[in-house]
C-alpha cells in the first residue's frame, strides 16, 4: 500500500514535471518570438537611420535615390508633354554648319543668333544626327534622361565625399521640379555643360588635374557661364599645382578652346568671339528670374552692370582672403586639400558669379542648384533656417513669370547664404603639403 502510494506520488511528481517543462518551452517560444519580433523593427529603424544619417553608409541612399529618379525621369518624358522652346532653335543653328556656314555671324535660329562656343555645335551636332535630324523630339527626351541620370549621380558622388548625411541627398534630387524640366521637358544645354564641368569637379576632388581642366574646357565650350567656376579653379591650381603647374593646365584650356573653334576662326575670327563669348549680351527683361524688383530702364542700363561686375569682384576678394588664409605663397605646388575643401572653393567661386549676374533665367537654374545644399550644410546656419533657404529659392525659380516678391526672396536668400559662406567654420587649411612637388603633375 505504501509502496503503491509512492508510486502514485512519484508519477503524479513526474506528471507535473512533464507539464511545467512544457509550459516553459511555450514560455521560451513566446519570448523567442517577441524577442525575435523586436529584432525585426530594432534592424528597420537601425537602417533607416544608416540611409538616412549615416555618411559612410552613403551608398545605400545613391542606389535608392537612382532607382527612384530612374522611374521618375521615365515617367515624366511619358506623362508630361514637351514644352518647346530651344531645341528647334538650337538644331537650325547646327544644321547650318553641318551645311559648311562657318561663320558664327550667319549661323541663326528661330531665337535669334548661335552664342554658344564651338563645343555646343559639335555636341548638338551628334544629337541632331542622333534624333533624325532634330526631329524625333521623344528620342531626344531619351538621352536627356539619360545624361540627368548620369548627371545625379557624379552629384551624389561628389556629396559623399564630403561626408555629408545623406538625407540631404534626397533634397536635391526628388524635390529638383524645375531640374527635371529643364533637363527632359525642354532639353536646354545649360545641363549638359554642368554635367561635364561637375565630371571636372569629380576628377580634382580625385586630384586628377590635367584630366580634370580637360573636361573643364569642354564645359566652357559648351556654354561659357561655367567660366563662373574659374577664379576657384586658379586658386586650386596654384595650391597643388604651382605657378608653373597652373600655367601649363590653363594653356591646356586655351588649347583645346583653339582646337574646337578652329573652323570657325579660320572663316570668320572676329565674328566667332563675338558671338560665342560676348561679355556685352544683352538680356530680355521678361525672362529675368533675379531682377523684377527693378524697371527695365535699370535693368538694361549699363552703369548697373558695371556696379554689378564691381560687386562681383568685390565678393571674389572676400572669398579669396576666406580661401588663402592658410596657405604660405611660398608653399604653392606643395598643398593637397581634401575634397570638402576643394568643392568649398569651386562651389563659392560660382556662387559669386550667380548672386550678381546682370539677369537670370529660368533654365540658369542648373548652374547652382546642386551646390545650395551642399553649401548650406557646411555652414553654422540651423536646420531649419537652412531649409527656409532653399524654400525661398526654389519658390523664386518656381514662380513664372517673376514677381517683385518672388526676386525679392531670391536676394534675401542669396544675402544669406553669401554672408553664411563667409562665415563657414569649413577649414581650409593648413593642409598637407606634399614631399615632392615637381612630381604632382597628375
Amino acid at each position: 500500500s505504501c509502496c503503491s502510494s509512492c508510486c502514485l506520488l512519484l508519477m503524479m511528481m513526474m506528471k507535473e514535471r512533464r507539464k511545467k517543462m512544457k509550459n516553459d518551452d511555450v514560455d521560451d517560444s513566446r519570448g523567442e518570438t517577441r524577442l525575435g519580433e523586436g529584432g525585426v523593427v530594432e534592424g528597420v529603424i537601425g537602417f533607416v537611420k544608416d540611409v538616412l544619417l549615416n555618411p559612410k553608409a552613403s551608398w545605400k541612399m545613391m542606389m535608392l535615390l537612382l532607382m527612384a529618379e530612374t522611374v521618375l525621369v521615365f515617367a515624366i518624358i511619358k506623362v508630361i508633354p514637351y514644352t518647346e522652346i530651344d531645341w528647334k532653335a538650337y538644331m537650325d543653328e547646327v544644321e547650318g554648319a553641318i551645311n559648311g556656314t562657318y561663320d558664327y555671324m550667319q549661323l541663326k535660329g528661330d531665337t535669334g543668333p548661335l552664342v554658344y562656343p564651338a563645343g555646343f555645335v559639335y555636341l548638338f551636332g551628334m544629337l541632331y544626327y542622333g534624333t533624325d535630324r532634330g526631329t524625333d523630339i521623344e528620342l531626344a527626351q531619351y538621352y536627356f534622361g539619360t545624361f540627368y541620370l548620369v548627371f545625379i549621380a557624379v552629384v551624389m558622388y561628389l556629396y559623399s565625399k564630403s561626408k555629408l548625411p545623406p538625407y540631404v541627398l534626397v533634397l536635391v534630387t526628388l524635390t529638383a521640379f524645375r531640374i527635371h524640366s529643364i533637363f527632359v521637358l525642354r532639353l536646354f544645354n545649360d545641363p549638359l555643360a554642368i554635367l561635364l564641368l561637375y565630371i571636372a569637379c569629380m576628377l580634382f576632388v580625385s586630384k586628377k588635374w590635367t584630366v580634370g581642366c580637360v573636361f573643364f574646357s569642354l564645359a566652357v565650350s559648351i556654354k561659357m557661364n561655367v567660366l563662373l567656376y574659374a577664379p576657384g579653379l586658379l586658386v586650386l591650381l596654384l595650391l597643388h599645382c604651382g605657378v608653373f603647374g597652373a600655367f601649363w593646365r590653363i594653356a591646356i584650356c586655351g588649347f583645346i578652346q583653339l582646337v574646337l573653334a578652329l573652323p570657325f576662326l579660320l572663316e570668320n575670327p572676329m565674328g566667332y568671339i563675338m558671338r560665342s563669348f560676348d561679355l556685352g549680351r544683352q538680356f530680355f527683361y521678361i525672362w529675368t528670374v533675379n531682377w523684377r524688383i527693378i524697371d527695365e530702364d535699370l535693368f538694361l542700363d549699363r552703369r548697373f552692370h558695371i556696379a554689378l561686375l564691381c560687386l562681383h569682384l568685390t565678393l571674389l576678394g572676400l572669398l579669396a582672403r576666406k580661401w588663402l588664409k592658410n596657405f604660405q605663397v611660398s608653399d604653392f605646388g606643395r598643398y593637397n586639400l581634401n575634397a570638402e575643401s576643394i568643392l568649398f572653393i569651386l562651389f563659392s567661386s560660382n556662387l559669386a558669379g550667380i548672386v550678381t549676374a546682370r539677369s537670370l533665367h529660368y533654365q540658369f537654374y542648373v548652374w547652382y542648384y546642386h551646390t545650395l545644399a551642399w553649401m548650406l550644410w557646411k555652414t553654422k546656419l540651423h536646420l531649419v533656417l537652412r531649409l527656409v533657404i532653399l524654400g525661398a529659392i526654389e519658390f523664386a525659380w518656381n514662380t513664372y513669370p517673376s514677381t517683385v516678391l518672388s526676386s525679392g526672396c531670391l536676394h534675401v536668400a542669396h544675402v544669406v547664404l553669401v554672408f553664411a559662406v563667409l562665415t563657414s567654420p569649413i577649414k581650409l587649411g593648413p593642409a598637407i603639403p606634399l614631399p615632392q612637388p615637381r612630381k604632382n603633375l597628375a
